[in-house]
């Protein structure tokens, strides 16, 4: 390859030209930062420091200044908010909605904060109002979510399917399980106030949305039996184990008092022991300790827990064990072995709770919504120690 000459005029030629441009970019950074006051780079910095009260302090100052930040209104808001100054936070929003000279779009963001606002301050109606009017905008897809989460904790459960429809139209995700679940609340109100049909046809609805939906043939159970139909009871639960047959335990109890109502206790207990024996569980173990209990006895029972722990071995088997076998050992040898249940008991406590999939809360009841972060159904049926021994 041959040297070009000119090359040598190119090469300080663009090395000026950088140069230059490199002058003018930052003369032109300086003169704008002269001109952002003082306030605002220490809010910057107390923000940096997780300083909020003083970040607060400084962009308040620089509002002062220069009125025209509409960005810094949304920061200073948004800081208000999170420190739980509810009410500074909606005068700062209510304001950029006001403001006549502001671009659309930066009305419907100030707009959806202050939906947030009213939320946080308690303001459900306001909130709503808010939210409601953002349908059709940019802002939709998280506005119905608020809203949503609005109708959960009015309990106005019709409100909430149309909601959840209009979300699972818009992210093309379903929410067939929580709808089946609002239907199933509309459900247990009306059985609560007799109101059986009515029950009836959400508890068909629950089904039509999510044919998997547990709790419907639960409630369905609870229908049933309220109206003195226990075969078509037994029926309902029985139903649950080609839904999810983990979900088994939930009715263990239930299934059993029918049957037993009806005259035909060993069928029921023969039903579960059935079920043990293909899904095996924790409570259903104890629902099936407890009727053999009832009706065969200690012996029968301890043989019964001994040939389960045998095949699952589980602390908390071992401690229905040991109560078993301390109802058949006399009374002069029963203290050595209550000093060994009220070990494994106490140990067992934190083994016993159940565990929500989506956020990790533990709790001893079982829930079909998580008290902790809202999700339906992410609590499994299963004792802590249970999902332990199987991952």
């Amino acid at each position: 390859m041959e040297f070009e000459f000119w090359w040598l005029v190119a090469f300080p030629v663009f090395f000026g030209m950088g140069w230059l441009a490199a002058r003018i970019d930052i003369r032109q950074l300086l003169s704008e930062s002269r001109t952002v006051p003082r306030s605002y780079f220490k809010g910057l910095n107390f923000l940096l420091t997780e300083q909020h009260d003083k970040a607060i302090e400084a962009f308040i100052e620089v509002v002062k200044v220069d009125p025209e930040t509409v960005e810094l209104h949304f920061a200073l808001g948004n800081l208000f908010r999170r420190r739980g100054e509810v009410e500074r936070a909606i005068r700062m929003h209510q304001n950029l909605v006001d403001r006549s000279d502001l671009a659309e779009e930066q009305k419907l963001a100030a707009l959806f904060e202050l939906g947030q606002d009213y939320l946080k301050a308690g303001l459900l109606d306001r909130a709503e109002e808010a939210f409601a009017r953002l349908r059709g905008t940019s802002h939709e897809s998280r506005a119905l979510q608020h809203l949503l989460e609005i109708y959960e904790q009015e309990k106005d459960w019709l409100k909430a399917i149309d909601v959840a429809r209009e979300i699972a139209k818009l992210s093309g995700q379903p929410r067939d399980k929580e709808i089946a679940n609002f239907y199933c609340e509309l459900a247990a109100g009306e059985i609560t106030h007799s109101r059986f049909d009515a029950a009836r046809g959400y508890l068909e609805d629950a089904l039509q949305t999510h044919r998997k939906c547990v709790r419907a043939n639960l409630l369905l159970g609870d229908l049933e039996q309220a109206a003195g139909r226990r075969r078509e009871a037994i029926e309902a639960w029985k139903r649950v184990e080609t839904q999810r047959p983990t979900y088994l335990s939930l009715v263990a109890n239930r299934l059993l008092d029918a049957h037993r109502e009806d005259g035909r206790f060993d069928e029921g207990l023969s039903l579960l022991r059935g079920y043990l024996a293909q899904h095996p569980s924790l409570d259903l173990l104890n629902a099936v300790f407890v009727g053999t209990l009832d009706r065969e006895g200690p012996q029968k029972a301890y043989r019964l827990l001994r040939d389960e722990l045998g095949r699952n071995p589980t602390l908390l088997g071992l401690d229905r064990l040991l109560e078993a076998q301390l109802m058949e050992t006399p009374p002069e040898k029963r203290r050595d072995l209550e000093l060994i249940k009220n070990l494994v008991h106490q140990h067992t406590r934190s083994l016993a709770q159940y565990r929500c999939d989506n956020c990790g809360f533990k709790s001893r009841q079982f829930y079909w919504r998580c008290p902790a972060c809202g999700e339906w159904e992410t609590y499994p049926p299963r004792r802590t120690e249970e999902r332990e021994l199987a991952a």
